[in-house]
């Protein structure tokens, strides 16, 4: 039988640390939830599904100390793309600390795979900041490093594009890259802070597919039901946007995540671990046009 938890969420009013929030309330564990938006309709929704909402800035220690005063784990992410690099490595550490403080026996840091092996990708690089001075906390402590979501095709930055046809992403058409799904973070986040002192110490990198940009069309067209076609996004266009996100598709295109994808579903059984197919599949396409055509 599962001993039920005490989570600490943080960044739960966004994807991935909703995707957590979800998973671990659907297995029975008491979940509360840090943010700094209370009133927004996210906290509200997971409010109404019983998680206990914190108002909180991962800045200020003393908060945080206090909102983790009670838990007996704590699930820590950044946003870079929000805060910034420095800002998200500056958070990460002082609520690593605070969990410390507070007295947590168990942290679990979000970061992102291979961010330890030195890609020069300045987000990757901010994330494994954290992760060494988690390390260096003398506290039980897993990092929890996913790949590329896969909802990544449905945000704001390449829905247009894919409502009109083109799933259009930096990368050519052949070259394959592993992805997940939030769901199966969210799971995975569940499995590791059930499975408590096995995993303390330890880093998992941690996919649920792999395949190229073009069989992703492919299969997108199947369950949109109609032709969506692959582009490759030059990176010279992708630099005008952000030199960080040009820097991370150069890498993808010439090293690329290395999830031993067989071993790791083998390890974690409990993870139901979408394929790109069952995702698309289960995806509301018709909401999703109906919503970006009214907006």
């Amino acid at each position: 039988m599962t001993t039920k938890r005490s989570v600490l969420v943080t960044g739960a009013t966004g994807q991935q640390g909703g995707a957590v929030a979800r998973a671990l309330l659907s297995s029975g564990h008491r979940v509360k939830a840090l943010t700094r938006r209370p009133d927004s309709d996210a906290a509200r929704q997971l409010a109404s599904a019983g998680v206990e909402i914190v108002a909180s800035d991962l800045g200020d220690t003393a908060s945080v100390v206090k909102a983790a005063k009670d838990v007996d784990t704590m699930f820590l992410m950044g946003n870079s793309y929000e805060a910034g690099i420095a800002q998200e490595t500056r958070q990460g550490i002082l609520a690593a600390d605070a969990a410390k403080a507070a007295g947590v026996g168990h942290l679990i840091y979000s970061s992102v795979a291979d961010a330890d092996k030195n890609t020069g990708i300045p987000h990757f690089e901010s994330k494994y900041l954290v992760e060494q001075h988690v390390a260096g906390l003398g506290i039980p402590y897993t990092i929890s490093a996913p790949v590329a979501f896969m909802e990544n095709i449905v945000a704001p930055w390449s829905i247009g594009a894919l409502i009109r046809g083109t799933h259009a992403f930096a990368m050519p058409a052949k070259r394959v890259l592993q992805l997940v799904a939030l769901a199966d973070i969210g799971a995975f986040v569940a499995a590791l802070v059930e499975r408590r002192e096995r995993v303390f110490g330890k880093r998992f990198d941690f996919a649920g597919s792999e395949l190229s940009g073009e069989d992703q069309a492919k299969i997108l067209s199947q369950s949109i039901g109609r032709p969506i076609n692959y582009q490759a996004i030059p990176i010279a266009v992708a630099r005008q946007q952000s030199e960080d996100t040009a820097l991370m598709f150069e890498w993808f295109d010439r090293v690329g995540y290395d999830v031993d994808i067989a071993a790791l579903h083998r390890d974690f059984p409990e993870v139901r671990w979408h394929s790109f197919a069952d995702w698309a599949r289960e995806f509301d396409w018709r909401a999703l046009e109906r919503a970006y055509t009214a907006a």
